[in-house]
């Protein structure tokens, strides 16, 4: 009997963090006398990684000051959010039942994100999800972030599966391109963050709840 795996994209896929994502983002976008950005703004600046969250807050906000380096900016972000990073982030419904029962039925489970490796275990584990997840990879496990596919062959190789048919679920053009990358199908789910309908980026499946996952997971792995 073949290893079957899931791995699951983060921010937008497993939780709603936009709402902690802005706190942080304004949180430097007033030390440089920007005005805040709204929660709509963030779901679509988020997926890039916290450099990216800080550019885009700045480009929406006036644009970049000359010279701008976001270094010293990155750093508090990173500092401000770890110390605040479960206030108002939400599982998304159906999650935790469609975990025990990919758990249940021995699959192996994974996490492979664009946010800090350090910051998903933390995030996980306040949610009470880190247990269900036999890797978390993240852009500075590797040194590389998705869409290159290797953190999330990373993340499937954590696993110790033995040749396991895998594959992805996100809520981004960053994760179909990863899965694509990596050879894999990959399930989408529209109520994540992006600028456009995900189901524009072809993905395999686009389910609106997770209560749809099962079927299409075992459709695509043929379990």
């Amino acid at each position: 009997m073949p290893d079957f795996a899931v791995i699951f994209d983060l921010d937008g896929t497993l939780v709603d963090t936009a709402p902690d994502l802005m706190l942080a983002t304004n949180h430097i976008l007033q030390g440089l006398g920007r005005r805040p950005v709204g929660i709509d703004e963030v779901r679509v600046f988020v997926g890039h990684g916290a450099r990216a969250l800080i550019t885009r807050g700045l480009a929406a906000t006036g644009g970049l000051p000359e010279g701008f380096d976001v270094e010293p900016h990155y750093r508090a972000f990173v500092d401000y959010y770890a110390g605040n990073i479960c206030g108002g982030s939400l599982i998304y419904p159906g999650l935790v039942p469609l975990l025990d029962r990919l758990t249940e039925a021995d699959f192996g489970l994974g996490v492979c994100t664009n946010k800090l490796e350090g910051l998903s275990v933390q995030l996980l584990e306040a949610l009470g999800l880190r247990h269900y997840f036999g890797s978390v990879v993240g852009p500075d496990t590797l040194g590389i972030a998705k869409p290159d596919p290797r953190p999330f062959h990373e993340s499937v190789a954590r696993l110790g599966l033995a040749s396991p048919r895998v594959l992805m679920v996100g809520d981004s053009e960053t994760d179909i391109l990863t899965a694509r990358a990596a050879g894999v199908p990959v399930i989408a789910v529209p109520f994540g963050y992006t600028p456009r309908p995900v189901a524009d980026y072809g993905p395999d499946r686009v389910i609106s709840h997770f209560d749809e996952a099962w079927p299409a997971i075992a459709d695509l792995l043929d379990c």
